[in-house]
């Protein structure tokens, strides 16, 4: 751990607000423990609403510079900072499994998200595309275009704790904004990890303070200011549900922007048709990976009765397979999950799922002894339960798997879209038609849905979020660089007449 930490120049205490500099705050002291030994990793100043204040001020008067920066010129920074983060992939990494309990595959994976990203950014700098219009007017042209918004506020959560700020930071900065990062005081160092590293290009490249911020602090001390700030014209945060709401509610007062990326609840449904080999290879990286702590975590099945018993064999048996332990050790596949209160989480699901008629298959239980007594390690867990338990509608971020019998594909897909949730989602099967049934506007309501392919793993080209509680925001690939730009309809009149929209006539005859 001193090793990794070192490599990464972290300091005795670390300061939580920075401008492209660090600056002394005046916020109580946050100590980062890892889930993985409890141990402290590090401790960190936190910022003060003064310190807010600062930051704020920095990246809206850096937005002024930045936004006449051309977009190619900006997309070429993002490529450098794509190439520094290149070469502390394996170091972040690790970090990134010190403190949140990735394993390491995971922890470097996430690092080459923001790697991946930074390249797609490079491209789409080039790209700021509007569309040229006939206007119904004689001699006039219509075209709309996309200027930079100003600072951005991006606030993250533990399980993604670096890659998700970079969907927001990486489009941000060559779409013309500035941004300022909130980070979970969960995951305080690895933003802080990351910082120091872009820092770095945006110093080589002679640019000012203030073009990517950090601030670390109490929701009542930051986050509120933030959500609540005028300043920021953009807030885009991923959490809970019920963050989420109050973030949209917050920012809606003062008619500001929002993407929000909240709860999941994925299903997979696996027909009669399946491959039922690659669907139990799917179900369990998408149950177990990150111990069951991504948005995109599959936490149900929804399963035909004829392979209903073959496949939950087949589940029971992997699952005995899956390794758990120090996520930084060769061969674990399951670390664990964020802390304590996590685990209770867990505990009072299953106690809530038996109490609805729910039969525990496996797993579930809470690790002691020797590494275990962290209280943060856990047996990823097989639920069987009926379709209309409620605790099938909530989000519990834990390694828990809901089993579900069906009989029909219309029932399946009923049961599928009856959550509250919509963020991902996916069916095994080799039926054409079933697959299309799935894909139309008859099948899943969710932001995101495939075939064949598990409900996590979502590729950094394609526009990643969610319908219904799960916010309906969108980043990352596609078209969501719109997001994050303010669109402008242009009207030129190259004639010598003054001629009105839709025939009308103003004036004497």
């Amino acid at each position: 751990m001193e090793s990794i930490l070192r490599k990464l120049d972290f300091q005795e205490e670390e300061f939580g607000a920075g401008i492209g500099s660090w600056m002394t705050c005046e916020g109580p002291v946050l100590a980062s423990v890892s889930p993985v030994n409890g141990k402290r990793i590090g401790k960190i100043r936190c910022a003060g609403l003064n310190d807010y204040e600062v930051v704020i001020n920095s990246a809206t008067e850096a937005f002024v510079n930045w936004k006449r920066v051309p977009a190619p010129k900006r997309g070429d920074i993002v490529r450098q900072i794509g190439m520094a983060l290149r070469r502390y992939k394996q170091e972040l990494g690790a970090l990134i499994s010190l403190e949140v309990g990735k394993i390491r595959a995971e922890g470097e994976g996430e690092v080459q998200e923001m790697i991946d990203i930074a390249d797609f950014a490079v491209g789409q700098s080039r790209m700021l595309y509007g569309l040229s219009m006939h206007s119904e007017r004689p001699e006039h042209r219509m075209y709309e275009q996309w200027h930079p918004l100003g600072p951005v506020g991006v606030i993250t959560s533990f399980n993604f704790p670096v890659a998700v700020w970079s969907w927001n930071a990486l489009i941000s900065l060559i779409a013309g904004n500035t941004v300022v990062w909130k980070p979970s005081s969960k995951a305080p160092l690895s933003a802080i990890a990351t910082m120091k590293i872009v820092w770095k290009v945006l110093m080589e490249n002679n640019l000012p303070n203030g073009i990517l911020n950090l601030v670390i602090g109490k929701r009542d001390d930051v986050g509120e200011a933030l959500v609540n700030d005028s300043r920021v014209p953009l807030i885009s945060a991923t959490g809970s549900t019920g963050m989420g709401k109050h973030v949209a509610k917050t920012v809606a007062k003062r008619l500001g922007k929002t993407i929000l990326e909240l709860g999941g609840n994925n299903a997979i449904i696996v027909t009669p048709n399946a491959d039922l080999e690659m669907a139990t290879r799917a179900i369990v990286f998408g149950a177990v990976g990150t111990t069951g702590q991504r948005c995109t975590t599959t936490r149900r099945v929804i399963v035909h009765q004829d392979v209903y018993s073959a496949l939950t064999d087949a589940l029971i048996t992997a699952y005995q397979q899956v390794e758990i332990g120090n996520p930084l050790k060769e061969g674990v596949l399951m670390g664990p999950l964020i802390d304590r209160e996590a685990a209770d989480v867990m505990q009072t699901a299953l106690k809530k799922a038996k109490e609805q008629g729910g039969r525990i298959l496996y797993g579930g239980e809470v690790l002691a002894g020797g590494v275990f007594d962290t209280g943060t390690y856990v047996t990823p867990c097989i639920c069987e339960v009926s379709a209309d338990a409620s605790i099938v509608s909530e989000e519990t971020f834990a390694p828990i798997l809901y089993m579900i019998c069906y009989k029909t594909l219309d029932e399946a897909i009923f049961y599928h879209n009856a959550v509250p949730q919509g963020l991902s989602s996916a069916i095994f099967t080799n039926n054409l038609r079933e697959a299309e049934i799935f894909l139309s506007h008859l099948g899943s309501d969710c932001g995101m849905a495939n075939v064949n392919i598990g409900t996590s793993g979502a590729e950094i080209g394609g526009a990643f979020g969610g319908e219904k509680d799960t916010g309906g925001g969108r980043e990352s690939g596609s078209d969501a660089w719109k997001a994050y730009m303010r669109r402008q309809t242009c009207t030129i009149n190259w004639s010598h007449e003054l001629p009105l929209a839709q025939g009308i006539q103003f004036g004497p005859k």
